[in-house]
């Protein structure tokens, strides 16, 4: 399986998560529009945002990724990245609190007072989601950790956006329709959103291993620095 489809595919299962914990925010902006495809243009708008700020986060952390690979050092980024994901996913499982919210929610306060300012001014639906994209999520977080191992900016910024595609489908239906996914449907979601990152951790781990079985744990390359002809 391909890192981009990896990327989508957490993206699709985390779209029940987003519903739940970024739905309301979208659903508290009113359309003012008088037609019900300008109502679509608008949730169209709001979600494109989200893309594309995760898109955004993607290149950026692309940046560190590419100087950890020139540097050799991917199957340790996999490996560390795999067993934070471990950590986190059993943290879960064990209903443990981790203090990762309370580290970064002074970082992420101008955001939200920005998102806050937008909301009050009716800054539209693209501003309200370029913003959200940056608000803490647990999905956004394990997305990053996939992106970190790949080799190039660029090819962060195509798994962020893969993931972002994955969420769009049903955070579109959801915030036109004014629901769509019951509390009792994300809450079985959100049960087993650790069990999917202890997988995925474990994954990144035997690719961190590098134990040659094809797809699951290709051997290292030679050369940390591929060489184009």
């Amino acid at each position: 399986m391909s890192n981009n489809a990896v990327a989508f595919f957490i993206g699709l299962f985390g779209s029940v998560h987003c519903v739940g914990m970024c739905g309301p925010l979208a659903l508290a902006m009113p359309s003012f529009r008088d037609r019900w495809w300008l109502v679509i243009a608008d949730k169209i708008q709001y979600n494109l945002g989200r893309v594309l700020t995760y898109s955004f986060l993607g290149l950026l952390i692309g940046f560190i990724g590419k100087q950890l690979w020139l540097a050799g050092l991917q199957q340790g980024v996999s490996l560390f990245s795999g067993l934070l994901i471990l950590l986190a996913g059993f943290s879960g499982i064990l209903n443990l609190r981790m203090t990762g919210n309370r580290i970064l929610s002074p970082l992420l306060a101008p955001v939200r007072r920005l998102l806050n300012y937008a909301l009050r001014h009716k800054a539209g639906h693209l501003v309200i989601g370029l913003l959200n994209g940056f608000l803490p999520c647990g999905f956004v977080y394990l997305a990053l950790a996939g992106a970190i191992n790949t080799d190039a900016p660029l090819s962060a910024a195509a798994y962020m956006f893969w993931f972002g595609a994955g969420t769009f489908p049903l955070m579109l239906l959801a915030t036109v329709s004014a629901g769509f996914v019951g509390p009792l449907i994300r809450k079985r979601i959100n049960k087993a959103m650790p069990y999917l990152m202890v997988c995925l951790g474990i994954w990144f781990v035997l690719r961190g291993l590098n134990l040659d079985i094809p797809y699951l744990s290709p051997a290292k390359p030679a050369s940390g620095v591929a060489i184009c002809h």
